[in-house]
């Protein structure tokens, strides 16, 4: 049996629905890093004011099916235009809280930056933070369904993207700047030969792997 595929449509749909119960800042929020083997985990929350419009919204999407320009050049619309903060998590929490909660914890920390605070969360994604005392809405897939969410999502990679470009520039074998930590064949590489820095993921299994063959060889 083939599976089907809903085909979601990006709009403001979910934020309209609050905006007619005069909730005017609906933030949309998501993160980006819950993957890579190294680096912490960044989320991002968005407002756009109620009925907004504006011509790059329709090249809004969930960031990962942008282009790196494309996120680039809509990131600095996205500042202009709307109400956002940034939340991290560092490498040790994730080992200390393991990767959910810190992605949880980021949210958390960039909902509770907004310079207006939120009436309403809309977060990618079937997991709300516990931290908040905001009402929220979990939106699986919410990155290619709400402009806010989107919007959100372009903000948490690109700040990300950017933070391991700088980790980069400081320890350069591994590809951060062309993988964001995540765990190519490069990354890999970088790890047999130079080993595990201070900014990989301890918790990760294969960072633990290599940590106890290193363990093994001396």
């Amino acid at each position: 049996m083939q599976k089907i595929i809903p085909n979601f449509t990006i709009d403001f749909s979910f934020e309209q629905g609050l905006w007619q119960e005069d909730l005017c800042f609906v933030a949309g929020v998501d993160e980006a890093g819950r993957g890579p083997w190294a680096g912490p985990v960044v989320a991002a929350a968005a407002i756009f004011k109620p009925h907004y419009k504006a011509d790059f919204l329709s090249g809004l999407n969930d960031s990962k099916k942008l282009s790196a320009k494309k996120r680039e050049a809509l990131y600095i619309y996205i500042l202009e235009h709307c109400d956002y903060a940034v939340g991290m998590a560092s490498v040790e929490e994730i080992d200390e809280i393991n990767i959910l909660q810190a992605s949880m914890l980021a949210m958390s920390r960039a909902i509770n930056d907004l310079p207006n605070k939120a009436q309403y969360v809309l977060i990618d994604g079937n997991k709300i933070p516990d931290q908040l005392n905001i009402p929220a809405e979990a939106i699986i897939k919410g990155d290619g369904r709400s402009y806010s969410i989107a919007a959100a999502s372009i903000v948490a990679k690109v700040t990300r993207d950017r933070l391991m470009q700088k980790l980069h520039d400081e320890f350069p074998h591994y590809g951060w700047s062309r993988n964001a930590g995540y765990g190519t064949k490069l990354h890999q590489e970088g790890l047999s030969k130079h080993g595990v820095t201070q900014h990989h993921r301890r918790s990760f299994k294969p960072i633990q792997k290599i940590i106890l063959e290193m363990k093994q060889n001396y």
